[in-house]
């Protein structure tokens, strides 16, 4: 039976935070618009803000899809699996927005996340989700899994970037400044990273 809970503290905390792997949903408020699904990972790069706001760096290298419907409209859930241990699932429906560079919150946000370099991985967000409605879920279906360790592709590859590279090769990319459906992305040029 799944349970419905007030905050993400305790044990529910404690499970989000060492999952290697979460996933994010989003749509666009159009009825034929394009939903969204993302595979996340990297540790050290989700952080709990408090007991009902959570963060993850969003990085180069993918479209823009969760970025425009965060901007048109808010809406998105957060999942976790535990592939290991005790069957779980736990859902995190809310409201998200992207922070850019040029945000006055980016560095006590950036804060958050002291295990990343953010020059190697090409970021260009920090999306910030205000969770509705935090729920698990038994998970006796998700299969076991090994974690071995994180892909250091996407360091080695963002890492020989500046800023200047980074928003040419955004801007070579069909999905990043306008989404599949033609909402607004990613501003483009980006700002300058400011300094940590």
């Amino acid at each position: 039976m799944g349970k419905t809970y007030e905050r993400i503290d305790g044990r529910l905390r404690t499970f989000i935070e060492a999952q290697p792997m979460f996933f994010t949903a989003t749509a666009p408020l159009a009825g034929d618009g394009t939903i969204n699904l993302s595979p996340k990972g990297l540790r050290g790069s989700f952080a709990v803000l408090d007991e009902l706001t959570v963060a993850y760096l969003d990085f180069a290298g993918a479209n823009a899809e969760t970025v425009a419907h965060l901007r048109e409209n808010g809406r998105i859930t957060l999942m976790w699996c535990a592939f290991d241990g005790p069957p779980n699932i736990v859902r995190v429906h809310g409201r998200g927005e992207p922070v850019f560079r040029d945000d006055p919150r980016w560095p006590e946000l950036l804060d958050h996340f002291p295990d990343i370099d953010p020059g190697s991985h090409g970021l260009r967000a920090i999306v910030v989700v205000r969770a509705e409605l935090i729920r698990d879920t038994c998970g006796y279906a998700v299969p076991l899994m090994t974690y071995e360790a994180d892909r250091d592709l996407h360091g080695r590859r963002f890492a020989r970037e500046d800023d200047a590279s980074l928003s040419a090769y955004f801007a070579g990319k069909e999905h990043i400044a306008t989404s599949i459906d033609g909402l607004p992305g990613v501003p483009l040029p980006l700002p300058p990273t400011p300094a940590r």
